[in-house]
């Protein structure tokens, strides 16, 4: 499928360039649930998502050109994007919350464990997108976007080994906040 995929993108590439800008379509057809998810990692707020998913494209579009195709077009894309996200999330700072008082008793012990599986994951998500910029895009790449070190170096523009330190100082950083919450004894098991 990624061949097929990159077979597409690079052929769309051409396409757009050669002046088809219809051609960019295809590109944001399949490539535009993952730029919003991505999104929505940074702002946690839908709507916002979908607008900067749409500057992404814009962005994209606009220098698709300087695509060297050295690396696969997702890698590059995603690196546009993270740049218009990272750009955007200094401009508009999510309301801070406070984890501890998010939490509800839930009612049945079947319900119970649900509910708290889904408050725990969304406290440990809150917990990320509350890191610093440079720990928080690491981590978020890796973890939520499933990417390698090499692919979120790529996507940074960063060396590997900043990126594995990034990665190490984010995981010490989120384990010592989910401890606040979670108590030391579940702090590893939710990061």
């Amino acid at each position: 499928m990624d061949g097929q995929r990159q077979a597409a993108d690079l052929e769309d590439v051409r396409r757009v360039l050669a002046g088809d800008t219809a051609a960019f379509e295809g590109i944001v057809r399949r490539w535009q649930g993952p730029l919003v998810n991505m999104a929505y990692r940074y702002c946690r707020h839908p709507g916002r998502a979908e607008e900067w998913a749409q500057e992404a494209f814009l962005r994209a579009f606009r220098f698709l050109d300087r695509w060297r195709q050295d690396a696969a077009f997702s890698t590059w894309l995603f690196t546009v994007a993270a740049n218009v996200y990272r750009s955007e999330a200094r401009r508009v700072r999510p309301p801070e919350v406070p984890l501890a008082a998010d939490r509800q008793r839930p009612g049945p012990a079947d319900l119970a464990a649900e509910v708290e599986a889904g408050e725990r994951e969304e406290i440990v998500r809150r917990t990320v997108c509350s890191l610093p910029a440079k720990y928080r895009d690491a981590l978020v790449l890796f973890y939520f976007h499933d990417q390698d070190v090499a692919e979120v170096a790529r996507t940074l523009g960063l060396p590997q080994g900043t990126v594995k330190a990034q990665l190490h100082r984010g995981r010490a950083l989120l384990k010592d906040r989910l401890a606040k919450v979670f108590g030391p004894q579940e702090d590893t098991e939710a990061a």
